[in-house]
């Protein structure tokens, strides 16, 4: 089976968070069949081994995805010759876990060093089942992030991630009243967080720099005695904040309702002076590429793992990250067959 087929076949298996331990068993086979050993770990996760030492290479990506099915099929793109195949984790992120196995079978067993690819669960999730495992299994000299950067990119940083949730009940009032309902309360409570996010990215030109509050959900209900609100806001955190900042300063804003913080993750942006993005620029280079870096808005498991490992880190993988989670989702199997030539080349380097 060819670095396509893999991708085919795995992309063929629907695997929402929760939901992957199909595409588990199909992924552990396909790494046993190319002389991985392959099992599968206690959180669940998709393990691959190859070679032997004293030195782990960490290649941790996700097999879970995004919810929502997206029939797999191929296209022919719109230059006419470049075929792309459409479905749910294509992008995000089964293309950048294929691109792992097919490097690592065509770098192959190296003396000194073990190449260790996971297929982590629950990413998606806010929990990061696998990822919060694996980190407490491994000590790597150097750990790659299966998340989409594009061919010629590396990903080095994303920001941090914190979800509110807002209650608020109280007595029934006419409508007619001057009381404000619970509804307005909490849009109330949402219009002075998301002030405070703009005033503090009035500072911060840079999109990566800003704090991003988004408003999940809102609710209102009553019973014809209690009138009842409930609210959940997203925060995406930047470098120079932390978690608990932000959640300091939105629990003034709180008039009288109750909120929860959960789903932490602080911001995490890797050193770009070490051996494991040397050697990704010379393979860019070599590749016919011009190398960039790149600064992610949202979370990934380089968040938990970064700061615990300590160790060259970097998010690389195929595709185009503004394909995430959309209906539209499909990579470019071109591009695919050229970053596993980038990424073959650098295992072979380290």
């Amino acid at each position: 089976m060819n670095s396509t087929d893999l991708l085919t076949g795995l992309v063929q298996i629907y695997s929402p968070s929760q939901q992957e331990r199909d595409a588990v068993n199909y992924l552990v086979a396909q790494m046993s069949a190319r002389g991985f050993r392959a099992f599968v770990d206690e959180a669940g996760n998709a393990v691959g081994v190859l070679g032997e030492g004293a030195r782990d290479v960490v290649l941790l990506g996700h097999i879970d995805t995004f919810h929502g099915y997206i029939e797999p099929r191929v296209e022919v793109g719109a230059h006419g010759c470049v075929p792309q195949l459409y479905g749910r984790g294509t992008v995000d992120a089964k293309g950048c876990l294929a691109t792992f196995v097919s490097a690592c079978e065509r770098v192959g067993a190296r003396e000194g060093v073990r190449f260790v690819v996971i297929g982590a669960v629950e990413e998606e999730c806010a929990t990061s089942k696998g990822a919060r495992f694996a980190m407490t299994q491994y000590h790597p000299a150097f750990c790659v992030i299966g998340e989409p950067s594009g061919w010629d990119r590396v990903t080095l940083g994303y920001k941090g991630r914190v979800l509110l949730d807002y209650e608020i009940s109280k007595a029934m009032t006419h409508t007619a009243s001057t009381t404000r309902a619970a509804a307005e309360d909490a849009v109330a409570f949402w219009n002075r967080v998301a002030a405070f996010a703009a005033e503090y990215n009035r500072a911060q030109p840079r999109v990566f720099d800003q704090l991003d509050p988004s408003l999940r959900a809102l609710n209102s209900s009553d019973d014809g005695f209690t009138d009842r609100a409930v609210m959940r806001i997203g925060f995406r955190v930047p470098i120079g904040l932390t978690i608990k900042q932000v959640e300091q300063q939105v629990a003034q804003f709180v008039d009288g309702a109750r909120i929860s913080f959960s789903s932490e993750e602080e911001p995490f942006r890797a050193d770009k002076n070490n051996a494991l993005v040397r050697a990704f620029l010379a393979a860019i280079r070599g590749a016919g590429g011009s190398p960039a870096f790149t600064l992610k808005t949202g979370t990934a498991d380089m968040n938990i793992v970064g700061p615990a490992w300590g160790c060259p880190i970097v998010a690389y993988g195929p595709g185009d990250s503004a394909l995430d989670h959309t209906p539209n989702e499909h990579l470019d199997l071109a591009e695919y067959e050229r970053a596993i030539d980038v990424l073959a080349r650098v295992l072979g380097t380290l």
